[in-house]
């Protein structure tokens, strides 16, 4: 049997020979043989953020390697599919070209369906039907992945009940709703009412993001690295003072941070 090792590591076919003898019993790596769908699904997860978060950076060698590590997800998932005969990785290939060709007609239809323009909403309409024709979900507000971060699908949820007319009228109504979440909260010593009203403010937050075309995901990112910056300035000053933040007071680290926004 050919080594992969040896095989051309531009051809996908390389890929899912490494990835078939690394899940090869006795051969193979101890801890792929131990992983299944469920196991694997976190780490999916996280090579989609990295993919993410290197388009933020522009970092396009970053990009390259992790579109690498998200393939490698899809390849995974597939073999541990073949391996318990439900699909193959060709069917998922054979599976999204046709999607994509049906979700199209006006790109590889018929002439006419070419030169029609596409109806806003044709995306959505289209996914509708093919649930419904494959007796999947109904409701309005079905089909909304539940992995999803919770601030991007609060936002998906609220999108998908605003297109049938379920939103506020302006986003002056957001900021109310937030002031009232946030009395609300305040008013609340119960541990478990407490963490209620804190979900009902950061759903709150979100639908004020989607009100004014913010990502909430990416504007949270942003603010995180900007944390970064500003603390690390802190760490550095007060190593060049021979200090720590844990040797330093609230008064001294604050200023430092005013320091840093001064910066910026």
């Amino acid at each position: 049997m050919t080594n992969p090792a040896d095989l051309d590591p531009r051809q996908i076919d390389t890929l899912k020979a490494i990835m078939a003898a690394l899940r090869t019993p006795v051969t193979g790596c101890p801890w792929d043989l131990e992983q299944d769908f469920s196991t694997i699904a976190p780490y999916t997860i996280e090579e989609a953020y990295e993919v993410a978060d290197a388009i933020e950076r522009g970092n396009k060698a970053d990009l390259c390697e992790e579109l690498g590590d998200l393939l490698l997800q899809v390849v995974y998932h597939a073999q541990l599919a073949a391996e318990e005969k439900s699909f193959a990785f060709d069917d998922v290939v054979e599976a999204i070209c046709r999607k994509m060709v049906r979700r199209h007609p006006h790109v590889f239809g018929d002439e006419q369906a070419r030169s029609a323009k596409l109806a806003k909403g044709f995306w959505d309409e289209m996914k509708a039907r093919e649930k419904k024709a494959g007796h999947g979900p109904e409701g309005i507000l079905d089909g909304v992945p539940i992995a999803l971060p919770g601030m991007t699908r609060a936002v998906k949820l609220q999108a998908k009940a605003a297109k049938v007319g379920f939103d506020w009228p302006s986003v002056d109504f957001v900021y109310d709703k937030m002031n009232e979440e946030i009395a609300e909260l305040k008013q609340e010593t119960a541990r478990d009412r407490q963490e209620a009203e804190y979900g009902d403010l950061l759903f709150a937050t979100a639908n004020l993001g989607r009100h004014l075309d913010i990502d909430p995901e990416r504007a949270l990112r942003a603010a995180n690295e900007k944390f970064l910056r500003r603390f690390r300035h802190i760490e550095n000053e007060l190593a060049k003072r021979g200090s720590s933040p844990k040797q330093s007071s609230l008064a001294e680290m604050d200023a430092l941070w005013d320091e840093a926004k001064a910066l910026e």
